[in-house]
């Protein structure tokens, strides 16, 4: 080791390493932000201008103290995904439903608009990963990126299952073939890593929206009649198990990286 790398400072990273803990409650808080959003606007009857604005001082305020933060910390990071999963959400249904824009139209614009954040993104730091996420500007543009495959994924998926008239169930199942599709693209041919990970986190949006939906909506329009408070407290639960489990465990650690990298 040369003095530079002796005196370089290690750095930690502000994000959880991508196990299949991470992914599960990536698909449990997506499921959230589906019925979660839709329990507040519309089953509290606080609609959607009160429910956006509520949530949105909320997400923010948890981003203020998930970027102060020095390190990844489970509970925090996974609040912040939670709520922007709901924001990302109400995002979608105010211009759909307050606005009339259409699904495809905020399909398009909201992948746009994640286009353009990956674009910035590594134009600035030469790469998307998430294994050195230790500074603040990447740490936003990490959030930035985020929420646009919220929103995004909350219009895919509604395209599809309603527009099209495809149904929540069989649209979960599309999502999930095309997560098995990245899957084995990396595995198989070896897709570059990065690639396959915004891949498969975009389409776990959809994925995690179509089965809360499935879930929580009545039966006469294509789910199962949980309802909106039964699915968001059992997800909620589960996600607070595992959060609890990885706070203990350490699991989802990623080493420290040099602030060269």
């Amino acid at each position: 080791m040369n003095r530079t790398e002796a005196s370089e400072p290690a750095l930690l990273n502000k994000v959880p390493e991508v196990t299949i803990y991470f992914w599960i409650i990536k698909v449990l808080a997506t499921t959230v932000g589906e019925t979660a959003a839709d329990l507040l606007s519309t089953r509290l009857n606080l609609g959607l201008t009160i429910t956006s604005y509520v949530m949105s001082a909320v997400f923010i305020l948890a981003l203020i103290f998930q970027v102060r933060a020095k390190r990844y910390m489970p509970p925090l990071y996974w609040v912040t995904v939670v709520l922007i999963s709901v924001v990302g959400t109400l995002i979608s249904d105010n211009l759909v439903d307050g606005m009339g824009i259409s699904l495809t139209t905020t399909s398009i614009a909201f992948g746009s608009t994640l286009a353009v954040v990956f674009a910035l993104w590594y134009r600035s730091e030469k790469t998307l990963s998430i294994h050195t996420i230790f500074t603040t500007r990447r740490e936003l543009f990490y959030w930035a990126a985020i929420l646009f495959t919220f929103a995004m994924g909350t219009s895919a998926g509604d395209l599809i299952a309603e527009k099209l008239n495809l149904g929540y169930g069989p649209t979960a199942i599309v999502f999930a073939a095309l997560i098995g599709i990245i899957v084995l693209l990396y595995r198989a041919v070896k897709m570059d890593a990065i690639l396959s990970f915004w891949l498969a986190y975009i389409m776990t949006r959809p994925l995690g929206a179509s089965i809360g939906d499935f879930l929580a909506k009545p039966v006469i329009a294509g789910g199962l009649g949980w309802g909106t408070v039964t699915t968001s407290l059992i997800f909620l639960a589960a996600i607070l198990a595992l959060v609890i489990f990885l706070t203990i465990s350490r699991f989802d650690r990623i080493e420290q990286a040099s602030a060269e990298a």
